[in-house]
């Protein structure tokens, strides 16, 4: 299917307007803005170092209709949803007929241990719906993604993708189809791992060597991104703005959530930067701008 469509594709799927549906605060934007647009009733779940807390999710929202979460890697703070946490997200889903969208964007750039297996693989009560996407992996122009339902729902999405038009290029789907089954996807996801694993030590290392007294770097098992942490009072928001008039990216962890507990921080992507020497030109740059 359409990159960006599985949250779309479930709504008019499974929802009704109306609807109370969880999701990660802080979270990622477009998700917040596309419930609002179907006029979905979202709730904001904070996240902590296991990931969602389901008990205050539990607490907030008891029968809301789904819960949209990112347990590989969190989007945007890249934490791993805790066993624990993981099983009573499960028992939420079973006993109140919850529907749990796992947003899986980019697990396989895990850097410290092996890949977890996927939450839908610990479903027993076909309450998982597993959204994956290769824009990460491959291409973003692709525009390629891909949903798992339970086998109960195959023939209502089937129905709804018809309705909505949110397919893609048979001709996409048999090149991709033919690049794995050949076995240059695998390989390709094991050079790029490792690639961006040096690439996201070295910069860090960089990184540190300009900023390190003013900002903290996050320890993330995996993700494309690196979150630097203001020491201080500083503003984010200002700092990224400042960054951009000066032809740097980075985004600010204050539009990724709701209220003061989300912190002040920047979003910088590291799987461009070829070197520490690289990285800590670009922490002087930075650093000239706080």
């Amino acid at each position: 299917m359409r990159d960006g469509a599985s949250v779309e594709l479930i709504s008019h799927a499974l929802f009704n307007a109306g609807d109370q549906v969880w999701y990660e605060n802080p979270g990622y934007p477009p998700t917040r803005q596309l419930m609002r647009m179907l006029n979905l009733n979202g709730v904001p779940i904070p996240v902590d170092e296991e990931g969602i807390d389901v008990a205050c999710g539990i607490e907030l929202a008891p029968r809301a209709r789904a819960a949209i979460v990112t347990p590989a890697h969190q989007s945007p703070l890249c934490v791993t949803l805790s066993l624990p946490r993981r099983l009573a997200l499960l028992e939420w889903a079973a006993q109140s007929k919850g529907w749990i969208i796992e947003d899986d964007y980019d697990g396989e750039y895990r850097y410290i241990s092996r890949p977890l297996p996927a939450l839908k693989s610990l479903d027993g009560n076909g309450r998982v719906l597993y959204a994956g996407t290769f824009s990460k992996m491959l291409m973003p122009s692709l525009r390629l993604a891909y949903l798992v339902v339970p086998d109960a729902l195959v023939e209502r999405f089937e129905q709804v993708v018809r309705t909505l038009g949110t397919g893609t290029s048979h001709l996409v789907q048999a090149m991709v189809t033919s690049f794995m089954r050949e076995g240059h996807f695998a390989r390709h996801i094991q050079r790029m791992r490792r690639l961006y694993a040096e690439r996201r030590e070295a910069t860090v290392a960089g990184l540190e060597s300009a900023l390190g007294h003013y900002v903290d770097i996050d320890a993330q098992p995996g993700g494309m991104h690196l979150i630097l942490r203001l020491r201080g009072r500083r503003s984010d928001r200002r700092l990224v703005a400042s960054m951009g008039e000066n032809g740097l990216y980075a985004e600010a962890l204050s539009d990724w959530g709701e209220g003061r507990q989300v912190g002040s921080a920047l979003l910088v992507g590291f799987t461009n930067v070829d070197s520490q020497a690289t990285a800590a030109q670009l922490g002087k740059r930075i650093l000239s701008l706080m």
